[in-house]
């Protein structure tokens, strides 16, 4: 990075932040304090109204921006294929604020930039992941929440449990404090605080199949951070199975979160997995047919034989 492009960042970065000290500028950009010093008053003498506090750090004067920045083919693609994702994977405010962006991206880019923006982005697709039959649902619902996140409000949701009770029941009804929104593997999930649990816990927006925004208010924990936070393991149980070798890409594929260790023999490969309950793993184990045999734990082999025989009844 030059000076010139350097004094560009250290004003780009003004303008996002309130207050930045002479020493975080110098380690964002790997270099020394004096030369963060001559960078900005280089500015200043270029007019650039940076206000300067002993102690605290340097900032712009309040309601000064910064004329808009050139961007490069590359820059550019980036921001259109962002502006494609939003549209398809969020709700439809979003989506409707994703076209009105990259038409004013497009607007303002030189033609020659446009132009071979264009041809880049023609050599590159999004794919768009086939939605459920709930798929419009869950964008009302993702709108939805997002609101209730934003203005702290709590939530009430019926939710399809994945693994039933002992009587077969799978519906719950939940109150939750609504934390944030997570797009795992092509999935929305939300995290929040559930009354029920007095914990946090994960609701895939898939499975809730009824949602009401609360006059109720939360107030979010001060320690949580949703870019930091780390859901904890509990897959404690395990499983071993025996698969044929020519299937275990497809293992790999379709299990790779639930999969610990792989052993390769002459005649089979011997796979480890780590869960919380075996039957997360009957699903998939049944699509793979005749080429695995669960080995480990009893219980879950005497699931799939029970499966097993349902399936011959019906044929």
């Amino acid at each position: 990075m030059n000076k010139t492009e350097r004094q560009l960042a250290i004003m780009l970065e003004l303008q996002r932040s309130k207050v930045l000290r002479a020493e975080d500028i110098a380690s964002l950009f790997e270099t020394s304090v004096r030369t963060i010093y001559r960078d900005i008053q280089a500015l200043s003498e270029m007019g650039i109204p940076i206000l300067g506090a002993p102690g605290q750090g340097y900032s712009l004067i309040e309601g000064y921006f910064l004329p808009p920045v050139s961007f490069s083919v590359e820059e550019t693609v980036a921001l259109l294929i962002g502006t494609d994702f939003i549209e398809q994977r969020l709700d439809g405010n979003y989506g409707t604020v994703a076209q009105a962006a990259r038409r004013k991206i497009e607007a303002i880019l030189p033609e020659p930039i446009r132009d071979e923006a264009a041809r880049v982005r023609e050599t590159m697709r999004l794919l768009h992941v086939s939605e459920p039959l709930t798929g419009l649902r869950e964008k009302d619902y993702l709108g939805q929440l997002r609101r209730a996140i934003l203005e702290r409000r709590k939530i009430k949701i019926s939710y399809q449990k994945k693994i039933p009770e002992a009587d077969g029941n799978r519906k719950s009804m939940r109150e939750v404090d609504p934390y944030g929104l997570a797009l795992v593997q092509g999935n929305w999930i939300l995290l929040g605080r559930c009354d029920l649990r007095q914990d946090i816990r994960h609701f895939r927006l898939s499975r809730i199949t009824e949602l009401v925004v609360l006059d109720k208010y939360f107030i979010m924990p001060k320690d949580f951070n949703l870019s930091d936070y780390r859901p904890p393991d509990d897959r404690n149980e395990r499983v071993l199975i025996r698969a044929n070798p020519e299937i275990a890409d497809k293992i790999a594929e379709t299990a790779n979160f639930y999969m610990e260790t792989v052993e390769k023999r002459l005649d089979a490969v011997w796979i480890h997995f780590r869960v919380r309950t075996p039957e997360e793993l009957l699903h998939l184990i049944l699509s793979w047919g005749g080429d695995v045999e669960v080995v480990e734990p009893e219980s879950l082999r005497c699931r799939i034989r029970e499966e097993a025989e349902k399936i011959l009844k019906r044929y």
